[in-house]
């Protein structure tokens, strides 16, 4: 058994205890408030003067698949020869030797969401990862967790610089309604397997969600009308100016995974990209969850990234909420991860101040009851 003792537990669930204490047995969080009892014999962690908090969550990136140190060799981030493939899985593209793993775990990022790239209209399943391991396999936390298709820009520029469809927004648009409606038909009248469409009949299903690569507000749009359609959950990543249709995806209670930030405008899509998007969202009552969108910012930039936000307007509650329970909510995985209770994953952050304190280092990170980071030097 391990004891986390004597520091400020913040629990991501409304609660903190200003010196409280952690147990943890069998990778479980088995006990937590001001006044357990640490049983005799428990390996005992000191965290007095610290901040004791959830791992975090980046909830969009390409970890694994786009690995940082190659080009051709280690990207295998979209299969740019046929815009429709849903029986693709990021989790046989994923190597997890990729050196972002460490970086993650050494800015206090304890689960990844990993998805395909946004190349092709429909790019394949995504996983949900802890950051710790050797074998992908078991590093899984939900896998499939999400289908993910894209609209703007890179579709119709990819195929249209190939002169192949589609090369307009009418014509992604169109594709995934034709497929959706094979889905639909596939799923009344099952014959033999089909691979390419039992992943869409798992979002017609709600098993899992659409995770909607989308920028500007028309194409946002256009993902909720296909979703409403068809009634598949959907999951918006990215929302560049999502903020100009806060309150419709309030009203449809349409989540927004928001960022990249830390980067320039690097397309016409992303012209009115702004620190201020997240808060305005919060505000409106969408849930908000951040990204990195890794590699495009380096994975353990994620609490940089929602300190800035905050410095933007953002509560500071709600931007620790975006890389911690909101993002495992909407990832629908908040039963493991995302807060510190009884009975969830001990992936626990110990930190010498608050994360989004720029001289804040994180000293000692923990991935399903195992110590696998301790740093007292400088930050990663």
């Amino acid at each position: 058994m391990l004891a986390v003792a004597n520091g400020k537990i913040m629990t991501m669930e409304g609660n903190t205890y200003q010196k409280g204490t952690l147990l943890i047995d069998q990778g479980k969080i088995v006990a937590i408030g001001d006044n357990i009892l640490i049983p005799k014999g428990a390996d005992v962690i000191n965290a007095q003067g610290k901040v004791v908090m959830p791992g975090l969550i980046d909830a969009h990136t390409h970890m694994g698949i786009a690995e940082e140190v190659y080009q051709y060799e280690g990207d295998d981030t979209n299969e740019m020869t046929n815009p429709l493939t849903p029986h693709l899985r990021a989790i046989d593209g994923v190597n997890p030797l990729d050196l972002a793993f460490g970086d993650a775990i050494s800015g206090g990022v304890t689960t990844v969401a990993v998805a395909p790239g946004s190349a092709n209209v429909i790019g394949g399943q995504v996983a949900i990862l802890k950051t710790y391991g050797h074998i992908v396999d078991q590093m899984v936390l939900k896998e499939p967790a999400g289908l993910k298709i894209a609209f703007g820009e890179n579709p119709k520029r990819v195929y249209g610089e190939q002169k192949k469809t589609p090369s307009t927004r009418m014509a992604t648009a169109g594709m995934l309604r034709e497929m959706f409606s094979k889905a639909q038909n596939y799923a009344a009248t099952p014959k033999e397997r089909d691979l390419l469409l039992e992943p869409v009949v798992k979002v017609m299903n709600k098993e899992i969600s659409l995770h909607a690569h989308a920028h500007r507000s028309d194409d946002i749009l256009t993902a909720v009308r296909i979703s409403q359609e068809f009634d598949m959950p959907v999951i918006i990543i990215h929302g560049t100016d999502s903020q100009n249709i806060g309150k419709e995806l309030a009203e449809r209670n349409i989540p927004v995974v928001s960022g990249p930030h830390l980067v320039n405008r690097a397309k016409v899509e992303m012209k009115d990209k702004s620190w201020k998007t997240p808060g305005l969202l919060a505000q409106a009552g969408v849930k908000v969850a951040l990204t990195t969108d890794h590699p495009v910012v380096p994975i353990q930039y994620l609490s940089l990234c929602a300190a800035l936000v905050c410095r933007a307007g953002m509560s500071e509650e709600e931007a620790l909420k975006s890389i911690t329970i909101n993002a495992a909510e909407i990832l629908g995985v908040d039963h493991r991860v995302g807060s510190l209770s009884v009975g969830k994953d001990a992936d626990i952050l110990i930190v010498s101040g608050s994360i989004l304190a720029m001289e804040s280092i994180v000293e000692t990170v923990i991935i399903d009851g195992s110590v696998v980071y301790h740093d007292q030097g400088e930050p990663a």
